[in-house]
């Protein structure tokens, strides 16, 4: 308290009004103006320069806008966003320039050719080409700090990752407890682009994945096992895309006439396949590589095996009757962040001979 308090003020009804008023509409009522001037003996006839602008910068409160990171956060500040409008963003927008680096397909000559058309999977019906073609485009594109709607994905991806409530910088250490390798979440697209952002929002927000996205971000921050969340995402992603470029999902896309939820709930099944031999085979940090490499034979040899897979456990989960970490509940400390592991990619594997 001031040295100048009355505590004839907490008689006054006049006052008492006020009680439970946020400051910044206090000003409105000019309650502040009154306290000052019987706290202080302040005249209000004699107005000083430092009170003139000391009032200016009063009243320029209400026009502060938060912001995030290096940009303000103008389009819905600290709103989720949903993976359906994550799209629709990129329906939306001119991808054109993306578009031209784009290989639909693996291109194969000789005795591949052959065996692939004699033996290989159908090829994807001509009306869902377009689909298949805009998920190939979105993996050409980068991460834009300037763009809201790149900005909302990050945000809610941290949010429902953290259970934060409030809005972070988009570069910063924070970034590393999810997963990343620096700072800057866009150094660790390689190879997948922002489709790596629009998987982990599809896993994140969808209510059937969520619990299964919490589970492995669990896993991912053992004492023991732990191992970098998001970068992981990031090569499973890519593992989906050359899946894609190979036809390997052709078979159920055709069946189920689209192309983006089946790429999205392969990418799932993935995930959890490499969680659960993560957990059970008690692999580390220097197996990556090789699990990574093992994983994208089995994902492209038999993709149906995994979504059918996928498909008992979320059934499952819904009724309370399956946990991916079982008992284990990653009940060891959590990890730091990993700043000073080396994580090695399905695309950083050297070949080797059988």
């Amino acid at each position: 308290m001031s040295a100048g308090y009355s505590p004839s003020y907490d008689n006054d009804k006049s006052v008492l009004a006020f009680r439970g008023i946020p400051i910044s509409e206090l000003k409105n009522h000019g309650i502040l103006q009154a306290l000052t001037t019987e706290a202080n003996e302040w005249e209000p006839r004699v107005v000083s320069t430092e009170v003139v602008r000391a009032q200016e910068e009063w009243e320029a409160v209400d026009t502060i806008q938060p912001e995030t990171g290096s940009q303000a956060n103008s389009e819905q500040p600290g709103q989720l966003i949903s993976f359906s409008e994550a799209l629709q963003h990129f329906q939306t927008v001119d991808l054109s320039s993306f578009k031209k680096r784009i290989q639909p397909t693996i291109r194969r000559t000789g005795l591949a050719a052959l065996r692939h058309y004699l033996f290989g999977p159908p090829k994807l019906h001509q009306g869902l080409r377009e689909e298949r073609d805009l998920v190939l485009t979105i993996a050409q594109c980068g991460l834009d700090s300037q763009d809201p709607v790149h900005g909302r994905v990050l945000q809610t991806i941290y949010k429902k990752l953290t259970g934060s409530k409030f809005d972070c910088a988009l570069h910063g250490d924070h970034w590393e407890d999810l997963g990343f390798q620096g700072a800057n979440p866009a150094t660790d697209l390689r190879g997948a682009g922002f489709l790596a952002l629009l998987h982990l929002l599809y896993l994140v927000m969808d209510s059937k994945t969520l619990l299964m996205a919490q589970e492995i971000f669990r896993l991912s921050r053992h004492h023991i096992q732990q191992f970098p969340f998001c970068l992981m995402s990031v090569n499973i992603t890519h593992i989906a895309i050359q899946a894609l470029r190979e036809e390997c999902l052709s078979r159920e896309c055709n069946r189920q006439q689209k192309v983006i939820p089946v790429v999205n709930s392969f990418y799932a099944a993935t995930f959890l396949h490499l969680a659960h031999v993560w957990r059970t085979q008690r692999k580390t940090i220097s197996d990556s590589s090789f699990v990574l490499k093992d994983l994208e034979v089995l994902a492209k040899k038999s993709p149906r095996r995994l979504l059918k897979t996928l498909e008992l456990y979320l059934a499952r989960v819904s009724k309370g009757q399956a946990s991916l970490l079982g008992a284990q509940k990653c009940c060891g400390p959590e990890s730091p962040p990993f700043k000073d592991l080396t994580f090695t990619g399905r695309s950083d594997l050297q070949p080797h001979s059988s």
